[in-house]
């Protein structure tokens, strides 16, 4: 199995149209922050079924796959190490762990972040090494900030809060739209686990917060407790 022959059948799925529609909502322009990505049309399903298919390609394959200029093809290879994440021997573990950190230049968008960060980075990270996580918190770059904030959400679906209010607190000045939302988002699964968890959050930084941060924070209170939050 190569990464040839998974292209070969990636790119016998293309669909010109969905491609034109999918570049223009991934912020393909000038400018934007997805410039220059360039699309196929294959729907998500459709490559959830694929990763299975080729799940398992040897990573030195699927690191080819990650060099591809294709978006989709870049979001098939992430899918493919979340699914080898998942079921691999700690040494394999660590080797896929290493690939993405390594790689993750070609994790440039938000849905290859937001469907891998926590299966592979938080999930390796569990346990305390998480100095990691606030050095790609401090990154120039966009993307790494959002996988640390966004690896987090491991640690959240087992209760535990403490690394995503640190990354908050990080990223609370953060200019980049994607990260209001990606730490709002964190934020808003914090608070339907603990809503006191979040609540003494907001109450001591909700005023610094971006709009978009405390939007998506306060989504699920009640509408009273939400206007009041925003108001403030």
């Amino acid at each position: 199995m190569s990464a040839e022959l998974v292209r070969s059948h990636v790119l016998s799925l293309r669909n010109h149209s969905r491609a034109t529609v999918m570049a223009r909502y991934f912020k393909t322009a000038a400018g934007e922050y997805g410039a220059g990505d360039r699309f196929l049309g294959i729907p998500v399903p459709l490559l959830r079924r694929l990763a299975r298919t080729y799940q398992d390609l040897r990573l030195g394959q699927v690191s080819r796959l990650l060099s591809s200029p294709w978006h989709e093809e870049r979001l098939l290879a992430v899918f493919i190490l979340v699914r080898q994440y998942a079921h691999a021997a700690p040494a394999q573990r660590a080797a896929i762990y290493t690939l993405y950190l390594r790689r993750r230049a070609r994790i440039n968008n938000w849905d290859l972040v937001d469907c891998s960060a926590e299966h592979i980075v938080g999930a390796h990270l569990h346990g305390g090494r998480h100095l990691i996580l606030r050095r790609l918190a401090a990154s120039t770059r966009v993307w790494d900030r959002r996988i640390a904030i966004m690896a987090t959400f491991h640690y959240i679906k087992s209760g535990d809060y403490k690394e995503t209010m640190t990354l908050a607190r990080i990223l609370l000045t953060d200019q980049h739209d994607l990260i209001h939302k990606a730490v709002g988002w964190m934020l808003r699964e914090v608070g339907k686990r603990d809503r006191s968890a979040e609540e003494r959050f907001l109450r001591r930084h909700g005023s610094r917060m971006p709009r978009t941060m405390l939007r998506y924070a306060t989504e699920r209170f009640p509408r009273g407790l939400r206007r009041r939050y925003l108001a403030a």
